[in-house]
């Protein structure tokens, strides 16, 4: 059994890095050249970048060639919000990309970047947000319609918002609030995926370590629409024998996954995952002394099932790091990334 290095700080590093550059679903343009310059900074033998036309990263790593194809996705969009219309107060009226909990981002900042690339400063607020003023204003159903952007500008008009440059369409960037903190613990928005992402690095990196090749090609798919639905559904090459998708394990009431291990999802919201692959995932956790978790999501659905919907004849399985608050303040710890590129590599090194 050979034994894999798992340099978890230099994984956490470019975590932070992504988490701090801003890529709600439909925005690609920052984070896609700073994934790509990390992968290839690892100068991992065999591993060649390429990119689709729709803006998605394709790394394929060279195999021996004893055993079929394989795919990895992750996804690196986030949710987010983009400006639907400007009020006659000079505030902003959205629309959410991705499934937003209104609730989850009342009061946090935010920057709307306008066409011509001027970041502007804001922040989320209730319509008329004043206790003392709205006394229903507890009890207002927060949503895209009680919901608008505040900007920290000299406005009070939409004529004037608009000679700020901000116009219907453009991005609003919600800070992502990142923290280390010294138990561990990592918590920020959007570790749903780009904890994924991350975990997939890591892996790579302990491949390369240990002077290790995989059995088969590994194709590794860095998706941005999967927030919205359709980033798995194109960019793989036809002939996959198995899809693994790396993506946040849900905790919460019910479910059996934590902060410090590797959710294995073997159902969710699209279905079952496949046998076969449900089955190898547990057996490499199990046979490898990985910390892992059995669960199923009822209200979730990942790049893989994309993958299959759009055709895909390969079979599918799902598994990341257990994050706890999706799609608010999210947060996680070391352990479960560790334990997520542990269980990546493995796969990758797999040859059944």
């Amino acid at each position: 059994m050979t034994d894999l290095n798992i340099n978890l700080d230099a994984t956490v590093d470019f975590l932070v890095e992504l988490l701090n550059t801003p890529s709600p679903t439909g925005y690609h343009v920052e984070v896609m050249p700073v994934v790509e310059r990390a992968f290839a900074a690892l100068d991992v033998p065999g591993l060649t970048i390429s990119t689709t036309a729709k803006g998605a990263l394709l790394l394929h790593l060279a195999g021996e060639g004893r055993a079929e194809p394989i795919g990895i996705t992750a996804h690196v969009d986030t949710l987010g919000l983009m400006v639907k219309e400007i009020k006659s107060n000079g505030r902003l009226k959205c629309t959410s990309l991705g499934g937003i909990m209104w609730g989850g981002i009342e009061f946090e900042g935010v920057t709307v970047r306008t066409h011509s690339d001027r970041r502007i400063r804001g922040s989320v607020s209730p319509v008329n947000p004043s206790v003392h003023v709205n006394r229903k204003i507890q009890s207002t159903e927060r949503s895209a319609d009680t919901v608008e952007i505040r900007l920290d500008e000299i406005t009070s008009s939409a004529e004037q918002t608009r000679q700020l440059g901000v116009e219907v369409g453009d991005f609003v960037f919600i800070d992502p609030r990142v923290e280390l903190t010294g138990s561990g613990f990592i918590r920020s928005r959007f570790l749903d995926d780009k904890a994924g992402v991350a975990a997939i690095y890591g892996a790579l990196a302990a491949l390369r370590d240990a002077g290790l090749r995989p059995p088969s090609d590994v194709y590794v798919l860095i998706s941005h629409y999967e927030e919205v639905g359709h980033g798995g559904a194109a960019g793989f090459p036809p002939d996959l024998a198995e899809v693994l998708s790396v993506d946040m394990g849900a905790i919460g009431e019910g479910q059996a996954g934590d902060e410090f291990s590797v959710s294995i999802c073997v159902k969710d919201g699209g279905g079952p995952y496949h046998f076969d692959m449900n089955n190898k995932l547990r057996r490499l956790a199990e046979t490898f002394d990985i910390p892992h978790r059995v669960d199923i999501y009822v209200y979730y659905a990942s790049d893989g099932t994309a993958y299959w919907r759009a055709g895909g004849t390969g079979r599918v399985g799902l598994a990341g790091p257990g994050v706890d608050a999706s799609h608010a303040y999210e947060r996680t710890h070391r352990d479960a990334v560790r334990h997520s590129e542990h269980l990546l590599a493995r796969y990758m090194l797999d040859e059944s």
